[in-house]
């Protein structure tokens, strides 16, 4: 009963928080808070809204199979961070963009900026419905079955209450609820290591010499080109994954965007951006605790890595306390994402697609049937119950992301124009021939593309879109 509890006041101090914050609101206000954030909010909201509850469950078990290599992509992610700080928010401030896409109009013309916002929309719904539905399969797990507590009712309860404390203020409540949130998944997450620290008698003294003296400890793999591993693969993905999954994503950069100056969301971004080395750090040290601490028990290891945090945290081993704030932790994490995502996705819908930034009804419409419609993808893979199903969607969300790279890189770096009628197909077609090389790469020479695939599919639609160039558009 603990647990449950824990769950509501935690949902009871977010609808307080949004209280404090639907004034005066406006759809400015829903969008872009106004530009009157205080960048700091932003930063440290930002952390949160980064990490999912599926980062939360998945990233201390990455130790268990690729040491601590995911932390040169974190490296990556440093330099991705600064580039998006200094090159696309420039254009977005000076533009006073409320969705990114918009610049593709402006640039390239009216289809590709549908294409663009679409794209969007097909990704960040599918992602943010996928690492939902597995966070409630969690807390169903762990916590609401002993209530006997259907999931059928869990998820419609759990998005309802995400569209409660958002459907007034929006971005601008998100700012502080984000806030909160950070703060809750990094208490979660460093009580719940000062408890396996205990249980391995360990001190602050004594913790970092044992983490670093354990074989998973690697960071940095130099000297195999083929492993996905690499130094440079995972270095120049981070980099890109930032520049794609951030820069170009507008759920990413719509809270950003509501800083009062340039200079404060560049601020924002390059300090939540080296923020995320030491927090993933921590994350995968406690994977490596973790690992000591279920050989001590005389447990055997997990086969499956994102068990490694389950069983022993939110399995109960640990006390009843842990459990607590592996709860926290989880739903911190979840909602500081899905939240985000909602908003994201009804301003891309009202501004992008239907291009009525100032119809409040029409908001207040698409924002409740965003929520339906994500409740509907989660209880969709819920009834066709495959593990299989969810890793296509994170396949073909990943794919998703290549045309957008490749339209804002034309754009940005290229000063020609486009046949715009054209590039809805260029955007089909690139993801599919991508496939079709891994599928060669993989037949040919045992090679499969990592996370370098995303620049692949960037270049592709790059080159498709300079080919328009040579075709003459119709007159009309």
């Amino acid at each position: 009963m603990i647990i449950l509890s824990t769950i509501l006041i935690y949902f009871a101090a977010l609808l307080l928080l949004s209280r404090f914050t639907v004034r005066n609101v406006s759809n400015q206000t829903f969008y872009n808070a106004n530009r009157q954030s205080p960048w700091y909010l932003v930063a440290f909201g930002m952390i949160g809204a980064s990490i999912s509850g599926v980062t939360f469950v998945s990233v201390p078990g990455m130790v268990m199979n690729q040491n601590m290599s995911y932390l040169q992509t974190c490296m990556g992610f440093i330099v991705g961070y600064a580039l998006v700080a200094f090159v696309l928010l420039p254009i977005y401030y000076r533009l006073r963009l409320i969705t990114i896409y918009t610049y593709l109009k402006e640039r390239l013309g009216r289809m590709s900026y549908k294409t663009g916002a679409s794209f969007f929309l097909l990704s960040k719904m599918a992602g943010s419905a996928v690492k939902f539905y597995v966070v409630c399969m969690i807390l169903q797990r762990f916590v609401l079955d002993g209530y006997h507590i259907p999931f059928f009712v869990t998820v419609p309860s759990l998005v309802l209450l995400i569209w409660l404390y958002t459907r007034k203020g929006g971005i601008k409540t998100l700012v502080f609820t984000d806030t909160f949130q950070t703060l809750c998944i990094l208490a979660a997450l460093v009580l719940i290591a000062f408890k396996v620290m205990d249980a391995l008698q360990l001190n602050l003294s004594s913790v970092l010499s044992f983490v670093s003296s354990d074989t998973h400890s690697q960071i940095f793999v130099w000297d195999d080109w083929i492993s996905t591993q690499n130094f440079w693969k995972q270095f120049l993905s981070g980099v890109f994954i930032v520049i794609v999954m951030t820069g170009l994503d507008q759920d990413m950069m719509q809270k950003n965007l509501t800083c009062k100056t340039l200079r404060d969301a560049q601020k924002d971004m390059c300090t939540y951006g080296i923020a995320f080395l030491p927090v993933n750090m921590l994350f995968l040290a406690l994977g490596i605790l973790l690992m000591h601490y279920l050989q001590q028990m005389g447990q055997t290891l997990p086969t499956m890595p994102d068990e490694l945090m389950l069983l022993p945290v939110a399995g109960g081993m640990l006390g009843n306390g842990v459990v607590v704030l592996f709860t926290i932790g989880v739903v911190a994490a979840c909602f500081s994402s899905a939240d985000s995502a909602l908003t994201s996705l009804t301003t891309s819908y009202c501004i992008d697609i239907c291009e009525k930034p100032n119809d409040e009804r029409l908001r207040k419409r698409v924002h409740l049937g965003m929520a339906v419609v994500f409740v509907g993808f989660i209880l969709g893979f819920r009834a066709l119950n495959s593990t299989n199903l969810i890793n296509a969607i994170y396949t073909i969300v990943s794919y998703t992301y290549g045309p957008l790279l490749g339209l804002f890189a034309y754009g940005l770096f290229t000063r020609q124009p486009v046949t715009d009628r054209l590039v809805p197909y260029i955007a089909l077609a690139s993801p599919l021939l991508c496939y079709g090389l891994d599928m060669l790469a993989q037949h040919l020479w045992q090679y499969k593309f990592g996370y370098e695939l995303l620049m692949l599919n960037g270049a592709i639609t790059f080159i498709g879109l300079w080919i328009t160039t040579i075709i003459k558009p119709k007159k009309s």
